[in-house]
């Protein structure tokens, strides 16, 4: 209050440890930092000028602090600030209030004012001459209290340019004057609707976004400036806030022109009916050519004096007292989110240390180049072994598709039965009309029951020509399938040298073409031999034979009776009625029908396992020496060969700068931090 009476906030010691493991060093930093409780008449007024705060000389180095990291535009890092934000709709009065509390004129006039984020610095010193000045645009302008207002509009033309519009690029107003408080405020532009005329359609979602990007963060208070003679819920800076601040528990109310519409403005603010966590400080805004002092005079009569504004508690009421809440709150905001400024900083700093190291080393030799070379050759080489050798898969745990010992085998097996399932189309044809038609062809003048070759050779080329183009087609799906996860192995080891990627993949193209057409010709060869030679020393041959005609008898017998179906081994339950047209020939049909079964599974086993051996022999040439070879080839028989590695890629060299600058601009802000910690011992008296 006003008359001395009135209770401020005694300051408090908490002590606040770093995080040990966000920490580059083992060692503890200690943190005070203040809390506020109520005490009794801490700010004395002036007749010098309109402010003075006790809590100044205390939070003056935090503060300090947090306008540093603000220059150092520490927030492009991600690293929220505390920050208090002035929101507002239109004409509610804010320039007013900041003019109060700055003890300066800001620019007036109808429309926007405020086209550009004003970052307002206020330091209380004691020196009686001011000083003020500008900075945007990387530029410090000094100014005076008398031109203030016009050289805040130049700046926000170079900024926004002529005309109406707003930028989002913030200019930033430095005033060091005795008796101000010590506070650290962004005016953002009030709220409009309706563009009025040089303002672009979308003016209002232009402003929201601006005031949204500042209100939105966990660490930001929102003074919100409310006009007396509106209905708070019908304000829209009133929905902006509770959007992000459901509770109200970090915005402050402002309540202007209250000497305009006093009527039931006590029972407006007592009921709250928009949540205004942080309470409201109603003010009398500044008339005509009134002196700050004169303004601050008649507001301190109009609270004392008025009939209804008089019953007012008077820690809600005035400017004084809204300086005094405003340093409290900044000063706990600021407590509170320094120590986990500080761990953010340290952790972005250790992360962006850990990304400078992890990117390539800068090559300046042609022997450094040929040594990152052939280790980045060895370390591919060593991970084609684990892939498509060994089985390993622990650097692509999540990707099914580079577990290759596991996809080739699935590979395998689906080849082995569609090979199976091929053949066996051929046995859904009429009972042994095939074997029958070609003893036919192969009959001669000889000796009966002797079964000719030739007819066994025939039946065994059409089988081998039916499932001809399986194994072709498999072979090509393998090395399809090799192409991409040798590709994806080789450019991923190589991903820091964008330079060489076109030869690594012509490199891998070109192996993949050869390994292929090596393949295809020895698959076709295997074919080849099977069409043109019948043999195997397998015991299986005969035993498989053996166990098939013992079907024989029974299926002669169904051919003497009635019955038209014979269960037959190896085929099951067969149609054979048709077969008594054929009695001279139907016997050694069966006997070539089941030679040809026994003998084929022979092939088709054979056909597989040799296939796969190849294959596997195929990708050990290739782990061990294929790749290395035709990669070495394809880098040194490029123009610039290996020197190309001493180029750095455009892309690395600007993440390079990019985390260079960082890791400088968060070092800077972890020392301003350091340094401040360092200091500040805040103690009870």
């Amino acid at each position: 209050m006003v008359n001395g009476n009135t209770k401020s906030r005694a300051l408090k010691q908490v002590v606040f440890k770093s995080d040990e493991e966000n920490s580059s060093s083992s060692t503890n930093l200690p943190l005070v930092v203040s809390e506020v409780e109520e005490d009794e008449s801490v700010i004395p007024l002036s007749s010098h000028a309109p402010i003075v705060s006790y809590y100044n000389e205390r939070i003056r180095p935090l503060l300090d602090a947090i306008d540093k990291l603000r220059n150092l535009k520490v927030m492009q890092e991600g690293i929220q600030l505390p920050t208090i934000v002035v929101v507002g709709d239109q004409s509610t009065g804010k320039s007013s209030v900041l003019e109060s509390l700055a003890g300066i004129s800001l620019p007036r006039g109808q429309g926007i004012c405020t086209r550009v984020p004003l970052i307002m610095r206020l330091h209380h010193h004691s020196k009686n001459e001011s000083e003020l000045h500008l900075e945007y645009c990387g530029k410090v302008v000094p100014t005076d209290e008398m031109n203030v207002a016009v050289a805040i509009e130049m700046a926000t033309e170079v900024i926004a340019g002529n005309g109406k519009g707003i930028s989002h690029t913030p200019l930033t107003l430095v005033v060091k004057k005795k008796g101000v408080p010590d506070l650290t405020m962004v005016d953002l532009p009030g709220i409009t609707r309706v563009p009025v005329h040089g303002q672009p359609e979308n003016i209002y979602e232009q402003i929201s976004g601006i005031i949204m990007e500042y209100i939105k963060p966990e660490e930001s208070i929102i003074l919100n400036v409310l006009s007396a003679t509106v209905d708070f819920p019908t304000c829209e800076s009133i929905r902006m806030s509770q959007s992000v601040d459901k509770k109200g528990e970090r915005t402050l109310a402002v309540v202007t022109k209250s000497d305009k519409a006093p009527e039931g403005l006590l029972e407006k603010v007592m009921s709250d009916d928009v949540n205004i966590g942080l309470g409201y400080v109603c003010v009398r805004n500044r008339i005509g050519d009134e002196t700050y002092e004169e303004a601050k005079i008649a507001e301190s009569i109009l609270f004392q004096s008025h009939p209804l504004l008089s019953k007012m508690d008077k820690s809600m009421v005035g400017i004084p007292i809204l300086a005094r809440k405003l340093v409290q709150i900044q000063a706990q905001i600021i407590s509170k989110c320094l120590p986990e400024i500080f761990k953010k900083i340290n952790g972005k700093l250790n992360g962006n240390i850990s990304q400078l190291n992890k990117l390539p080393q800068k090559l300046s030799t042609v022997a450094e180049a040929m040594t990152v070379f052939m280790r980045i050759l060895g370390l591919s080489k060593e991970s084609l072994k684990k892939l498509l050798v060994r089985g390993e898969f622990d650097e692509y745990p999540d990707k099914k598709d580079m577990h290759c010992t596991a996809r080739l085998a699935e590979m395998l097996d689906k080849f082995s039965q569609d090979l199976k399932n091929s053949s066996q189309k051929i046995s859904d044809e009429k009972f042994l009309l095939d074997e029958i038609s070609v003893l036919q062809e192969t009959k001669s003048v000889a000796l009966p029951n002797f079964l000719p070759r030739s007819a066994f050779h025939s039946l065994l080329q059409l089988k081998v020509k039916t499932v001809s183009k399986i194994p072709v087609n498999f072979v090509s799906e393998i090395w399809d399938y090799m192409k991409t996860v040798v590709e994806e192995v080789m450019t991923q080891h190589f991903e820091d040298y964008p330079q060489l990627q076109s030869s690594i993949k012509r490199a891998v193209a070109n192996q993949i073409i050869k390994l292929k057409e090596q393949s295809t010709l020895r698959v076709m060869e295997v074919i080849e031999m099977e069409e043109i030679a019948d043999y195997t020393c397998d015991p299986e041959y005969m035993a498989m034979w053996s166990k098939l005609m013992t079907s024989h008898d029974a299926f002669k017998a169904v051919l003497i009776g009635d019955s038209t179906k014979a269960n037959i081994e190896g085929f099951g339950e067969i149609d054979v009625g048709h077969l008594r047209d054929y009695p001279g020939v139907r016997d050694e049909a069966f006997d070539l029908k089941m030679r040809l079964t026994a003998y084929w599974n022979i092939v088709l086993k054979r056909m597989v396992d040799s296939i796969a051996l190849q294959l596997l022999l195929a990708l050990k040439k290739l782990v061990n020496q294929g790749m290395e070879e035709e990669t070495i080839n394809e880098v040194f028989g490029q123009g610039g060969g290996i020197e190309r590695l001493m180029d750095e890629a455009p892309s690395v060299a600007l993440k390079r700068a990019r985390l260079n600058q960082s890791i400088g601009l968060l070092k800077e802000s972890k020392d301003v931090l350091a340094k401040i910690i360092d200091r500040i011992a805040i103690v009870d008296e």
